[in-house]
């Protein structure tokens, strides 16, 4: 390399990589090299006499950028490789360790600039270590001593007479060691002496296998002791000089600190196997190690091993109303817990968002993972303090149990996370074991994803409306939306089925999106062709997932001025779970949907958190009562004592209440008794479509 030039070397197949590349590198005194194949490269390598620095991809059309490396190596150990790759596995990162590389970069790249500034890093060190062999070079011929005399400023020097068995230390080998010029003699103890006693034997091994003439150099890597106690790592370089009769009569050599660069080599491999937010393994240290268990249980019969998944149920309530450095305290506050529940010789790890997993070792029976599991449960719903405020989290987990079906770790993964939706499906907050007749439900949630999202496309629900009845006067006021999927192929599919899915993948925001748009604009409808009735208005129910969706303001904005429905035409329905999750974010978003007038009613109230001392703090219109209370309305007399209490207290909060499920005469008759406002239920009328709606308000029916 000239001092004015630096070649690069650049393989990768992929042509937007290239033509990222040269134009970040692209600028005088660079030459730029590219290749699309370990073949193409190879001809590089043979046409060019020096190559400084390689940007090299893993993975290849016809090999690996670590073959690329290797002949590079081989022909210039000089030459500084740079690894690009899109993921880390551990022996791809142990490979690049024994390569040698210089650094890696992931791509996509986040960062170009840090690309750029790792050539030049990489670069310079070309320059000093080919300056360096000059001066070696050149040192060689004018004195013993300085045999392998580096750039002086970070070597130490040593000369060993190997006929007297006296050593010469410089004053830098004796500084790297702590040591002033008085503290060393010269005896070749001094260095022996302080080397690890786990490298010694191997140290000794290779000078002797130099001195009797099987190696050309003795070069070695090893720790060394320093005055203070601690051990530093150091490059130990040397060569013998021999009679006539080839007998090595003197040794001579440099020691080099290296323990920055080792330390930094250690932590690129920490960094490559452990998640930078909790610091447990990823998911690339636990496969490897979930794999070792794998190959162990097909060895014995009787050993049994387990992995437990999980993921925490309001991870994204927290972290979409709190902020990612929060989700991040929180993730790491939740990893802490995990670590209490482990045995010795289990292993914790983030396998990425919210999920972790456990792989319990060793297990006398499948009790042992299951009580690992309520540990979780109990140690997870303690309250944290997260950015000074309290949250609670729950937890879903999934257990898979060792047998010798298993045959790759990937397959009790799968399985544990198979067990942990089933989990989330039966209601959150529990631990399900994994059973084999578990195994078809994925694919049909898969399906069921994939057909909801072409329904949302579609435009494929259909709203349906239950009437509410204002109990003074027994006339319908307004209508609740209730949506209904027209499958093309499986006809009316209730919400029962396709809610819980909607929730969990998130798809549930664009499907109430489209049940605002559909409600507003009917009820707007309803308004301009009922004018002598009071204006009616619709009541749409608003998920705990869209209630944290920073847009859900914006999204009731927009559909509002659209239908030009009449002022408190639309109202929005949440549950009393979906507020309490996050009182705080709740309480701002109910504030900001009052100012565009919109009427707030609280669905299912008294099931959820007890929070009636809550109600006086938010912006809430009615409260709806649970149809568990009215249903068992005058059974045994504990209902009414129930419905009455929520009554008196909404009305004296000032709001209205709404009775939900009421089915019989009886249980009307009890409700107006006890001054309740407004009801709906199967006795006034079942959900119906939207012309039997409009039907039955042209009959103007009383109750």
């Amino acid at each position: 390399m000239s001092t004015n030039q630096l070649r690069i070397l650049v393989v990768d197949d992929e042509p937007v990589v290239h033509a990222v590349i040269e134009e970040a590198l692209r600028a005088p005194g660079r030459e730029l090299l590219f290749a699309s194949s370990v073949g193409d490269a190879g001809q590089i390598i043979k046409a060019n006499t020096t190559i400084d620095v390689a940007l090299l991809d893993k993975n290849l059309p016809d090999g690996s950028g670590f073959d690329v490396g290797r002949q590079l190596k081989e022909r210039d150990p000089e030459v500084e490789v740079i690894l690009m790759t899109g993921f880390a596995t551990v022996d791809s990162a142990v490979d690049a360790v024994k390569l040698g590389v210089f650094d890696y970069v992931t791509k996509p790249f986040d960062d170009i600039n840090r690309l750029v500034l790792q050539v030049q890093n990489a670069g310079e060190k070309v320059r000093l270590k080919r300056e360096h062999r000059r001066l070696v070079a050149r040192l060689l011929d004018s004195e013993q001593r300085y045999t392998l005399a580096t750039l002086g400023a970070n070597d130490g020097l040593w000369d060993w007479d190997l006929l007297t068995e006296q050593m010469y230390f410089a004053p830098r080998w004796k500084d790297i060691v702590g040591c002033s010029d008085v503290e060393i003699g010269s005896s070749p103890e001094e260095w022996f002496s302080r080397i690890h006693p786990e490298d010694a034997v191997r140290v000794r091994s290779l000078i002797r296998t130099h001195i009797d003439g099987h190696l050309p150099q003795f070069k070695d890597e090893h720790r060394m002791l320093h005055k203070d106690g601690t051990y530093r790592w150091v490059l130990v370089r040397g060569v013998a000089t021999r009679d006539s009769t080839g007998r090595a009569v003197r040794m001579a050599g440099s020691q080099t600190d290296i323990t920055e660069s080792r330390l930094a080599e250690q932590q690129m491999q920490y960094d490559a196997l452990h998640d930078a937010v909790t610091f447990l393994p990823n998911r690339v240290l636990f496969l490897d190690r979930l794999g070792q268990a794998v190959a162990r249980a097909r060895r014995r019969t009787d050993y049994r091993f387990a992995v437990v998944l999980l993921d925490l149920d309001r991870f994204k309530i927290v972290n979409d109303s709190l902020g990612h450095t929060s989700g991040d305290e929180l993730l790491g506050a939740a990893a802490r817990r995990l670590e209490t529940c482990m045995r010795a010789g289990d292993t914790a790890a983030r396998l990425g968002g919210d999920e972790f997993a456990l792989l319990l070792d060793d297990l006398r029976n499948l009790e042992d993972a299951v009580h690992v599991a309520d540990r979780i449960q109990t140690e997870l719903a303690k309250p944290l303090n997260i950015s000074g405020k309290e949250v609670f989290v729950t937890s879903s987990i999934g257990i898979a149990v060792s047998n010798q079906t298993y045959s790759r770790p990937e397959d009790l993964l799968r399985d544990a996370d198979i067990a942990m939706y089933r989990a989330k499906a039966q209601g959150k907050a529990r631990h399900v074991v994994f059973d084999p007749a578990m195994q078809g439900r994925p694919v049909r949630l898969l399906e069921l994803d994939t057909a909801l999202r072409r329904a949302i496309e579609r435009r494929e629900f259909l709203l349906h409306y239950q009437p509410i009845i204002a109990l003074d006067g027994g006339r319908i006021v307004g209508f609740e939306a209730l949506v209904r999927w027209q499958h093309p192929e499986r006809g009316m599919v209730g919400p029962g089925e396709f809610i819980p899915v909607a929730e969990e993948t998130g798809l549930i925001i664009p499907i109430s999106r489209l049940v605002l748009e559909d409600a507003s604009r009917q009820v707007r409808a309803w308004q301009a062709h009922f004018p002598a009735l009071p204006p009616l208005y619709v009541s749409v129910n608003i998920s705990t997932r869209h209630l944290m969706f920073p847009g859900l303001v914006e999204d009731v904005s927009r559909v509002m001025r659209e239908s030009a429905a009449l002022p408190n035409g639309l109202r929005l329905e949440i549950t009393e779970s979906a507020v309490m999750e996050n009182a705080e974010t709740a309480a701002g978003v109910l504030e900001a949907l009052k100012g565009l007038k919109v009427q707030i009613y609280m669905d299912d109230f008294g099931t959820g958190y007890s929070s009636l001392s809550y109600l006086h703090r938010l912006p809430i219109d009615s409260v709806k009562i649970d149809r568990s209370f009215v249903s068992s309305l005058g059974k045994e007399g504990e209902n009414s004592v129930i419905v009455h209490t929520i009554i008196t207290l909404a009305r004296a909060l000032g709001m209205e209440v709404i009775a939900e499920g009421v089915e019989t005469a009886d249980q009307l008759l009890q409700l107006r008794a006890l001054k309740c406002d407004h009801a709906q239920g199967f006795f006034f009328a079942k959900p119906m479509a939207p012309d039997a709606a409009s039907a039955l308000l042209e009959r103007h029916p009383t109750w």
